[in-house]
C-alpha cells in the first residue's frame, strides 16, 4: 500500500507543477504549443528625406591648418525608426552645387554594423582628411595645391545624398582623399 501512495503523491505533484506552468505559459495541459508565426520586420533604411545632418571640425585631428578631421551628425527628423550603415562617399561640392562636385577617394576604417535611429535620434560618421600644412594658402605635402570646398557631398548606402557645409568653416583638405569610419551610434571625437 504505501509504494501506491509514493506514486499517487508523485502523479499530484507532477500534475500540480503542469498546472502552475500552464497558468503560467497559458497554454492548456494536453495542447501542442503553436510555433510564432509572428516575426519582427526589422526597421526600413533611414530616406534622405528623414534625416537633417550637421558637421563640425572633430577636436582630434592631424596637425595642420586645413579641416584634418570633421564629425558628421546624422538626425533622424522623421516620426519612425529608421535604420543607417555603411560607409559614407564623400564629395567636394564646387561652387556649393552637388551637381559640381569632386569625388574623393573614401579609405573605409572599422566594419559597418547596423545603426537603429529612432525619431531625433543621431548617428555619427567620423572623416579625417590628408591635412593642409602651412599659413595663408597653406601647402600640401604631396606637392599638390589644396583645396577648399563650401559644401561637402556626404552619402551614405540606402539613405541619400546630402550637402553639409562646416559649422565652422570651409572645408579644407589635399589630394582628395578621406578615410572615413562607418556610421555609428556613438558620437567620434
Amino acid at each position: 500500500m504505501r509504494h501506491s501512495n509514493g506514486i499517487r503523491r508523485a502523479a499530484l505533484a507532477t500534475t500540480a507543477v503542469t498546472a502552475v506552468a500552464a497558468a503560467v505559459t497559458g497554454i492548456l495541459p494536453g495542447t501542442a504549443m503553436a510555433a510564432s508565426t509572428t516575426t519582427s520586420t526589422p526597421p526600413p533604411a533611414c530616406p534622405a528625406s528623414a534625416l537633417q545632418v550637421s558637421a563640425w571640425q572633430a577636436a582630434h585631428r592631424p596637425v595642420g591648418t586645413g579641416t584634418g578631421a570633421a564629425v558628421v551628425q546624422f538626425t533622424n527628423v522623421s516620426r519612425k525608426t529608421c535604420v543607417l550603415k555603411g560607409h559614407p562617399t564623400v564629395a567636394g561640392a564646387g561652387n556649393g552645387s552637388p551637381a559640381h562636385n569632386t569625388p574623393l577617394k573614401v579609405t573605409p576604417t572599422g566594419r559597418a554594423a547596423t545603426v537603429t535611429v529612432r525619431p531625433h535620434g543621431k548617428a555619427w560618421v567620423k572623416l579625417t582628411f590628408v591635412q593642409v600644412q602651412g599659413e595663408a594658402d597653406g601647402y600640401c605635402v604631396s606637392g599638390k595645391d589644396p583645396v577648399a570646398y563650401p559644401t561637402m557631398v556626404i552619402g551614405l548606402p540606402r539613405s541619400g545624398k546630402h550637402q553639409v557645409a562646416l559649422n565652422d568653416g570651409w572645408w579644407a583638405e589635399c589630394d582628395n582623399k578621406v578615410t572615413a569610419t562607418p556610421v555609428s551610434a556613438v558620437k567620434p571625437s
